[in-house]
C-alpha cells in the first residue's frame, strides 16, 4: 500500500483537523511531539472516537498495545460482547483479527517509520447498504528516535444521513471496506500553527 505525502489540508473532518492542529502545536520544531505536551480543544468530546496504543517494538516487529478504547469504536468494530475491562491492555492485531489487521496495519507502520500522522479514508457499506466514509487519522509521539505512543481518531460520515454503526467495520460486516485515500502528513509540517485558542485540557490516553 502506497501513501502520498500531503499536507494537512487533506483531512476532510473539522474535529480531526482540530485533532491534528493540537498536534502541530505540540510538534513545534521537534522531531515528535510528548503526548504530555498535546491539548486539544474539547478533547472530552472527542474520546468516543478515538483510541490511544504503546507501540512495542520497532520497525515490522512492531506491535500497538491498545491503552484506551472508545465507546462508538467498541460499536463499530462490534465488541460491545467484550467486557470492558478487557478491551484494553490488548494488542491491536489479537482485538480485531488477522483480516482486518492486514489492511490497516499499512497506515500503523507508515505512522512509525515516517514519525508522522497518517491519514486514511474507506469507503464500507452499512448494514442497509448505505454509504459510509470510515476516516482514520493517526498521531505519533515520542522522542526523536523513535514513535512510542499512538493516538487514533475515527469517523464514519454518510452523504446519505444517518447510517447504522454497529458492526460497521467489524468481523461480521457484510462489506468489506474500499480504500479512497492513504496519506502521510509530512508536507508544510515545519511550525507550529499559531497557538490562538489553544486548550487547556490535557489528554489522558495512557
Amino acid at each position: 500500500m502506497q501513501f502520498a505525502s500531503a499536507n494537512p489540508s487533506v483531512v476532510r473532518s473539522v474535529k480531526q483537523r482540530d485533532l491534528l492542529n493540537a498536534w502541530l502545536r505540540a510538534l513545534g520544531k521537534r522531531a515528535l511531539p510528548a503526548l504530555a505536551d498535546y491539548r486539544p480543544d474539547r478533547v472530552a468530546d472527542e474520546l468516543a472516537d478515538m483510541m490511544g496504543f504503546d507501540v512495542v517494538g520497532a520497525g515490522d516487529d512492531a506491535r500497538f498495545l491498545i491503552t484506551q478504547e472508545g465507546s462508538r469504536l467498541t460499536a463499530t468494530y462490534g465488541n460491545e460482547h467484550i467486557d470492558p475491562d478487557k478491551r484494553t491492555n490488548r494488542y491491536l492485531d489479537d482485538a480485531i483479527g488477522p483480516a482486518r489487521y492486514a489492511r490497516v496495519l499499512p497506515s500503523y507502520r507508515a505512522c512509525v517509520a515516517r514519525k508522522r500522522p497518517t491519514y486514511s479514508v474507506s469507503t464500507v457499506l452499512d448494514a442497509d447498504g448505505k454509504d459510509v466514509s470510515y476516516e482514520r487519522l493517526l498521531l505519533p509521539f515520542g522522542s526523536s528516535e523513535h514513535v512510542e505512543k499512538i493516538v487514533g481518531s475515527y469517523k464514519a460520515i454518510s452523504i446519505e444521513g444517518g447510517f447504522k454503526i454497529n458492526n460497521l467495520m467489524g468481523i461480521r460486516s457484510k462489506s468489506r471496506p474500499e480504500s479512497v485515500i492513504n496519506a502521510v502528513i509530512d508536507l508544510d509540517v515545519i511550525s507550529s500553527p499559531a497557538s490562538d485558542g489553544a486548550a487547556d485540557d490535557i489528554i489522558e490516553l495512557s
